[in-house]
């Protein structure tokens, strides 16, 4: 089957160090990929997190005691200045960008998901790479997406993708800890297999990702049951978008 459509999600443990800093040279890796993919006519929607660590990273450490509150703070401070190193990078492989901001509601069937399919299409048509995000500054804590990997399955679904892409700072789905030697990456996986018994917790700071291994192994299940094949991959790897489009054997592949 012919790829036409990708959705790509990237998490903030890609996009950072260890010290919490956004990467500048995986910013343009990912997006590299991204002109390489367009030149062989295959639009991609960018689901990128970092926003609250973008903004984490110009306020520091605030006075605001709500966890909720200084979650929207740093994302309402850290989604321009995150988009605007995207505008520049797309700017330099002479394509065109754009911000999709959604809440869950977005989604709901009826009158705003007609909305979103109509500017996700709009976009797309344009040649545009539409960069989602949840829009964190007004979402209600009730009806948060559990986190990006979530968005970017009611975005594949939305736009009928043709693969979703997971990028993580993992190699894919391992049958223990990644780090043990004696773990085994698994290279393919059905979305009825149980595999859940692998997941071990991951412990996670504020300010980080919200979505652990356990969150990206039920996405990409429930993703692929709709038939839209899902790939967990390590996104720091070089080239690993247009490795896996290329059928090249990289992280773990979820199928029907």
């Amino acid at each position: 089957m012919e790829i036409k459509r990708v959705v790509v999600k990237v998490g903030t443990n890609v996009l950072t160090n260890k010290d919490n800093r956004i990467l500048g040279p995986i910013l343009k890796e990912l997006v590299r990929q991204i002109s390489v993919l367009y030149e062989r006519d295959i639009m991609v929607v960018l689901v990128s997190s970092g926003s609250a660590i973008a903004g984490k990273e110009i306020l520091g450490e605030t006075n605001i005691t709500d966890k909720s509150t200084r979650r929207q703070v740093y994302s309402s401070v850290g989604q321009p200045r995150l988009m605007r190193h995207y505008y520049s990078l797309f700017s330099d492989y002479g394509m065109r960008c754009a911000q999709v901001l959604a809440t869950k509601r977005d989604f709901d069937l009826g009158v705003h998901r007609d909305n979103m399919i109509n500017c996700y299409e709009g976009l797309l048509s344009e040649g545009i790479i539409p960069i989602a995000n949840e829009d964190d500054a007004v979402s209600v804590t009730m009806s948060m997406f559990s986190d990006n990997d979530e968005l970017a399955s009611l975005v594949a679904e939305l736009i009928d993708a043709d693969r979703l892409i997971i990028l993580s700072d993992t190699d894919g789905l391992y049958t223990g800890h990644p780090d043990d030697e004696n773990s085994k990456k698994i290279s393919e996986v059905t979305y009825d297999q149980d595999v859940e018994k692998y997941v071990k917790a991951s412990g996670k700071k504020e300010g980080e990702g919200r979505g652990g291994m356990a969150s990206k192994l039920k996405i990409a299940k429930s993703t692929a049951k709709k038939e839209i094949p899902t790939y967990i991959a390590n996104g720091k790897k070089q080239n690993v978008i247009v490795d896996i489009i290329d059928n090249k054997k990289i992280g773990t592949k979820f199928i029907h």
